[in-house]
């Protein structure tokens, strides 16, 4: 049976491959020359087509939100088939998620010409914010998959910081170049995720902010640390404590609040200092709580299709989590 599903999995990809081609390439030529207004409207069209037909991402979608609004708690499988079809304010939290994240994709791929132009009209850091990065410089700056996040990066390249972040693969490899050209449109450094460790270091040591995303599954052998993310075991990235300790500098987590005129605000949730940074795990489990926090207030700007919580850790792991839990209390 697992090998069967290992056999599916190149089909799939090779099947899927065309279609992301497609987009990717419509999006650099057409969502690049339209307006504001119109490229919102593509995106809204492109994410009802995408959640009429991913079956798969929808039950995702539904397991996640459903933890995330304590329907399901955290003694649930999501192997475990659902106890009932989504309710119409569930059907309404989801569609407005992959409008969310199609509206991010189509963000990237507009401010990719006129740049600076195009991202400073389309979002703004709160007054909080601009404060802090004219106080620090570098610093580590940590968000989720919530908001537009594309954005946050570009505005604090705009405001006079040499900006690095991390990105992984999608798809192919030309297809994973041609993103990071579309990242890299407004002076960014993009790095690739893979030994993307040396690349930071040197960054943060050339005077680099470094931006990062924690809300995704990273392995404790590729440095990732067990937290608890809705109640739920979770191994992330440990790199934002570790590169704000040793360049001394805070770790701001952030994110950015669409607002209803289709444009963002982005807005500070929470400030860790220098000293606060040298216990990793509190650290990560204090950025992860700070998202969490956000997201249990709008779910619906949040990526719900992704797997969180696919990992389970083993019965050391989940004691050593406890400990630490026990001691921070």
């Amino acid at each position: 049976m697992e090998k069967k599903r290992r056999h599916k999995k190149p089909i799939k990809r090779g099947l899927r491959r065309p279609f992301e081609w497609l987009g990717i390439l419509l999006g650099m030529l057409v969502f690049s020359n339209v307006t504001h207004r119109m490229m919102l409207a593509l995106c809204d069209f492109a994410s009802a087509v995408m959640y009429r037909f991913d079956r798969a991402g929808r039950d995702v979608s539904l397991f996640n939100l459903r933890v995330v609004t304590g329907v399901y708690p955290p003694e649930r499988d999501m192997k475990t088939p659902h106890d009932s079809p989504p309710t119409r304010r569930e059907t309404l939290i989801l569609r407005r998620s992959y409008r969310n994240m199609a509206r991010t994709v189509g963000h990237l791929f507009w401010t990719s010409r006129r740049s600076g132009e195009r991202a400073r009209s389309a979002a703004a850091l709160t007054e909080q914010c601009r404060e802090l990065l004219a106080k620090y410089r570098p610093v580590v700056t940590v968000s989720g998959h919530i908001g537009c996040w594309e954005v946050l990066s570009q505005l604090v390249h705009l405001e006079g910081h040499k900006m690095m972040s991390v990105a992984k693969d999608i798809g192919t490899p030309a297809m994973t170049r041609l993103l990071m050209r579309s990242r890299k449109a407004i002076g960014q450094e993009i790095v690739h995720a893979d030994g993307a460790f040396r690349a930071l270091m040197k960054g943060i040591k050339d005077g680099y902010d470094i931006g990062l995303l924690v809300d995704q599954v990273v392995r404790p052998k590729e440095g990732g640390v067990w937290v608890r993310f809705f109640g739920r075991p979770m191994p992330v990235s440990a790199a934002p404590a570790f590169f704000a300790a040793k360049a001394k500098t805070p770790v701001l987590v952030a994110w950015s609040r669409p607002l209803k005129d289709g444009t963002y605000r982005c807005e500070l949730l929470d400030a860790i200092d220098a000293d606060a940074a040298r216990d990793v795990w509190a650290c990560t489990q204090r950025c992860l709580s700070a998202l969490e926090r956000v997201i249990r207030r709008h779910p619906s700007c949040w990526v719900l299709n992704y797997h969180y919580f696919r990992k389970t850790p083993k019965a050391a792991s989940l004691a050593q989590l406890e400990k630490r839990e026990g001691r921070s209390a």
